[in-house]
């Protein structure tokens, strides 16, 4: 049997997304449950969280969305926001905290990336597998920040939604979170919310390569 250039390419992905799965994901939940520990809930602590072990994060069905779809989740860190001094701010501020850890994860690997484009002599095939290697786990990684910025429950932007809205509508919406999550499954699964958080995606990635832009100016002048 044989493969043709566009499904290699394909397997390749999956093969990547796979590999930084044990990556992404851990990152992104151990910042929420540092983040949590640190303004005094120490739920996640307790619980094992606390740690970057990707055993003890990661979601079989979430993970298998992030390998195969791109967008995927892990097991919801443990938070008990009683614990919190101020329960609504503390509560955004840790739901933001694994967003923000893939944003500047994606950051550090531009970096990185774009350096070993201009300082590396070789044109190896090695070498650019490595750039594709880095580039795809700088997608995924903004493919999570946005995907889980999304103002709907359980996603972490419906805690940050949370801390704006009075107490008795955010309550009412969240009543409803499975029902949600499962038209939003089924939005992703027909393909209808990829243009929208492509572009989001995409746009992100363009304000980190802005701010990379100095690398292209020391090496490249511009």
């Amino acid at each position: 049997m044989t493969m043709t250039p566009q499904g290699r390419e394909t397997l390749f992905e999956w093969f990547v997304r796979a590999l930084v799965l044990c990556a992404c994901l851990p990152v992104h939940e151990f910042a929420h449950a540092y983040v949590a520990d640190k303004l005094g809930d120490d739920t996640a602590r307790r619980q094992g969280r606390l740690t970057l072990n990707p055993l003890r994060h990661l979601d079989l069905w979430g993970s298998v969305l992030l390998i195969f779809v791109g967008f995927g989740w892990a097991k919801p860190v443990p938070v008990d926001p009683r614990r919190f001094r101020h329960p609504k701010r503390d509560m955004a501020i840790t739901a933001a905290a694994g967003p923000i850890s893939n944003i500047i994860m994606a950051t550090v690997l531009l970096t990185v990336l774009k350096i070993l484009y201009y300082t590396s002599f070789t044109g190896s095939g090695r070498f650019y597998l490595l750039l594709s290697i880095l580039e795809i786990v700088i997608i995924v990684n903004l493919g999570l920040a946005v995907f889980n910025l999304l103002p709907i429950p359980p996603l972490d932007g419906s805690k940050l939604l949370g801390a704006i809205l009075p107490d008795r509508i955010y309550d009412r919406i969240a009543r409803y979170d499975r029902i949600i999550m499962l038209a939003l499954f089924a939005l992703l699964w027909t393909g209808v919310l990829s243009l929208p958080l492509s572009f989001l995606r995409n746009q992100l990635l363009t304000l980190l390569d802005l701010i990379t832009r100095p690398i292209d100016i020391l090496f490249a002048g511009g």
